[in-house]
């Protein structure tokens, strides 16, 4: 654990995401001395050459303690009219502040869709890419005044994640209210021990996140796991510490035994296989028998309709599934060249059997080169 701390200092893009209860007083309002903070935090890091982008909650915070209220309004209109309103007041303070350092701010803003279509993904990249070149921090955040629950990324761990994801980032740091992963509720439990390192999230880990009480907040440590899944995946190490904590970044980076160190894969996924697995959202699930998961595990096979054995969901040619054994431990996910009501009438079928059934000549169900297998 020790080397892989020390690795740190070796990080050149860095992405950070600071959440609500951090940039947030109990009012709802800004807390503006966590704000310069982070921010003073951040232009230091870019001083020492490194590129760093920032991936903020707060907008609909904002806009509560903007209005006035007292707590978090549940519609779906109520909170992008928040969003809408606390956008500006959080992009008008980063702005300033960066300035005092030198630097120049760039908002921008995404939702699930940027990621689900292929060329957006893309484009998306370029444009952070572009901004990097230019020397310009992004300020990014979901577009929460028009995102609706078909696009949106639901937290901003995710949308941390798959930035880094993206822009293949060397390292993720995901600033919240707690010092790192509990092996209880810290909150609940007094007993509790910090876990410095996870080499691997495993569902044992996953056991191990509870929900959140924040009334601002969005997820808890779930969705924290989430992130370092979709990160060591995609090749980037990943932490999670607490942001009130004085030059939490610079001792994150000088690899001191603060938060909880998440793990990377050594041979991580290239770019289009993270996009497969992590870019798109989960339409439906194939359950699949013993042979169709040894030969797709073990020998580099595509899937074909005679190995499926059960089909859950209502998805459409080329959407995103997850692939399942009999147990139901989702071992593999693709994008599927048959929409369910299609894969429900071959299922089982061999391959002439289907084509005769679709009155077509039939293909993969799923292809290799549009599939992730796990491990």
């Amino acid at each position: 654990m020790t080397n892989q701390r020390a690795k740190l200092n070796q990080a050149q893009t860095i992405v950070v995401k600071v959440g609500s209860r951090t940039l947030t007083h109990a009012t709802g309002k800004l807390n503006l001395r966590m704000l310069e903070k982070i921010v003073r935090e951040l232009a230091d890091l870019a001083n020492q050459g490194r590129q760093v982008l920032l991936v903020t909650s707060g907008a609909v915070a904002a806009g509560i303690g903007r209005l006035g209220l007292t707590a978090k309004p549940q519609s779906m209109p109520e909170k992008q009219a928040l969003a809408a309103i606390g956008q500006g007041l959080l992009i008008q303070m980063y702005e300033k502040l960066f300035a005092e350092y030198g630097l120049i701010a760039a908002q921008v803003l995404l939702t699930r869709d940027d990621v689900n279509d292929r060329k957006r993904y893309l484009n998306s990249r370029n444009t952070l890419q572009a901004l990097l070149r230019y020397g310009a921090i992004p300020i990014i955040n979901e577009n929460d005044t028009v995102a609706v629950e078909e696009i949106e990324f639901g937290d901003n761990d995710t949308l941390s994640a798959m930035v880094a994801s993206i822009i293949s980032a060397d390292l993720l740091i995901i600033l919240s209210d707690i010092d790192g992963l509990y092996t209880a509720n810290p909150k609940r439990d007094t007993s509790a021990q910090r876990i410095k390192y996870v080499e691997e999230v495993t569902p044992a880990i996953k056991e191990l996140a509870g929900g959140t009480d924040e009334t601002l907040a969005t997820g808890g440590m779930i969705t924290k796991l989430t992130a370092a899944e979709i990160a060591g995946n995609s090749g980037v190490q990943m932490v999670i510490a607490n942001g009130r904590e004085p030059d939490i970044l610079q001792r994150i980076i000088d690899g001191a035994d603060v938060g909880t160190l998440f793990g990377a894969r050594d041979k991580m996924l290239e770019s289009r296989k993270r996009w497969i697995a992590y870019g798109q959202q989960l339409r439906g699930c194939l359950v699949v028998d013993a042979g169709a998961q040894k030969a797709l595990l073990t020998e580099g096979k595509s899937l074909l309709p005679s190995g499926i054995v059960q089909v859950m969901g209502d998805f459409s040619q080329g959407e995103l599934v997850a692939i399942k054994d009999s147990a139901g431990t989702e071992f593999a996910r693709g994008l599927v060249n048959y929409s369910a009501e299609e894969l429900q009438r071959i299922k089982g079928l061999r391959t002439e059997q289907a084509a005769a059934v679709l009155q077509r000549e039939c293909a993969e169900a799923v292809h290799r080169n549009n599939m992730v297998v796990k491990g």
